[in-house]
Parts: C-alpha cells; sequence; structure tokens
C-alpha cells in the first residue's frame, strides 16, 4: 500500500482552511489529518493527530504561526512545518526559517506548488517560494561586502558541492537540480547531506547566507 503524507492546517479563516483541504484531497498521496484555527489549538491537537507536515499561517490569534512552530519544533523535531501566508517581507522570512520551518510559501501561490513543496519537505529538503528566495539573496547582496571579512578562509566544500550549494541558494528542488547537472535526485539529496554536515549549517536560510557572503550566487537586476 503507497504510503500518505500525513497533513495538518492551521489557518484562522475557515474558508480558506476548507478550500485549502478540498484542493489537497485530490492528491492520492496526501492525507489530511485535521485542522485549527489558532496557535495553542495547533500544538494540542499535534500530540492526537501526529501530522508529519503541518501547514502553517503565520497570522493567528492567540500564540501565532512563528511562536507555535518554535514550540512544536522543540517538542517534535521531527515533524515539518510548511508557513503559508500572504506576507514576504524580509524580516518575516528570517524568523520563520530561524524558528525551525521546512518551508515558506505565498498564498498567492497554485495549488500545484504547494504540493511540489509538500513533498519538498517531506523528503527533507527545505522549500522557498522563487520571489521569497531572490528577496533573501538581495538582501544579503547589499551586505556582501562588510560580511566577507568574517568569513572564514576554509572552503571545504568540493567543485560538485559547490554547484549544488548554489542552486540551493537559489531557490531549485532537489529534483530541478538533479536535472541541469544530470544527476539523481538521490545524488543531490547526497550531495546536500554532505554540504550541511562540512559546514554545520541545518537550515534554508544559512545555506544561502554563506553561498551570498562567498559570491557564489548573482541576482539579476531588472
Amino acid at each position: 500500500m503507497t504510503r500518505k503524507i500525513k497533513i495538518m492546517i492551521a489557518d484562522d479563516h475557515t474558508i480558506v482552511r476548507q478550500g485549502m483541504r478540498k484542493l489537497l484531497e485530490t492528491y492520492p498521496e496526501l492525507q489530511i489529518v485535521g485542522e485549527s484555527q489558532d496557535g495553542d489549538e495547533t500544538i494540542e491537537l499535534v500530540k492526537k493527530l501526529l501530522p508529519e507536515i503541518i501547514i502553517m499561517d503565520i497570522s493567528m490569534p492567540g500564540l501565532n504561526g512563528l511562536e507555535a512552530t518554535r514550540e512544536i519544533k522543540k517538542r517534535s523535531p521531527e515533524i515539518k512545518i510548511l508557513i503559508l501566508t500572504m506576507h514576504a517581507e524580509k524580516e518575516y522570512i528570517f524568523k520563520i526559517l530561524q524558528s525551525g520551518a521546512s518551508g515558506y510559501l505565498l498564498k498567492g501561490s497554485a495549488i500545484d506548488e504547494l504540493v511540489t513543496a509538500i513533498h519538498a519537505v517531506d523528503r527533507g529538503e527545505s522549500y522557498l517560494s522563487p520571489p521569497i528566495s531572490k528577496s533573501i539573496i538581495e538582501d544579503y547582496v547589499g551586505g556582501r561586502q562588510k560580511s566577507r571579512g568574517s568569513v572564514t578562509r576554509s572552503q571545504p566544500l568540493t567543485t560538485r558541492e559547490r554547484e549544488v550549494l548554489q542552486l540551493i541558494a537559489e531557490g531549485h528542488t532537489s529534483k530541478s537540480i538533479a536535472t541541469q547537472l544530470s544527476l539523481s535526485s538521490k545524488t543531490i539529496e547526497t550531495h546536500r547531506s554532505h554540504i550541511m554536515q562540512k559546514l554545520n549549517i541545518h537550515n534554508a536560510a544559512g545555506l544561502i547566507r554563506y553561498a551570498i557572503q562567498r559570491g557564489w550566487v548573482e541576482v539579476a537586476h531588472s
């Protein structure tokens, strides 16, 4: 029997939760195990429902999505949390990634992108919507010269690992990177694991910062 990914939806808008649930339930590999409308309820239901992935709204009454994410990751670090929000401001992006969330997706994204993000975080990857990834990169580019002074001279990555890290920092998934480099997704995931171990960096924001500080990622300006 094919494994189903157990998902919980946390959003204070009933119509958003119900609409998202209806759309996600059309995918046979996804199972919606429950819904919640605020951070406190989400934390309580996690104990009973044991979801593998939580789709979390950042703006909820009471305990907000950021605080709920921190608390859930503290208690159950194996649970993946995918933030879904209307906001793309940089201060939200970094706070969310540093809280332990596995991904950050804008509410205006298509359902196909949400499903792609679910599969990415289920594989243990981080997922950032391309506009969000670009926003983070541009923010770091502004202070690149200043930050370089504090960067260690050591560059322990192989040429291939550096290529993979650059593509990760640009917001590509393992599947996309595998296609571009003519490698298997499994090989890319192995490279990703080695990169994180070598650099002792275990989140998307840290990997992006490392790549930007070394000038490995270029941003196209309009």
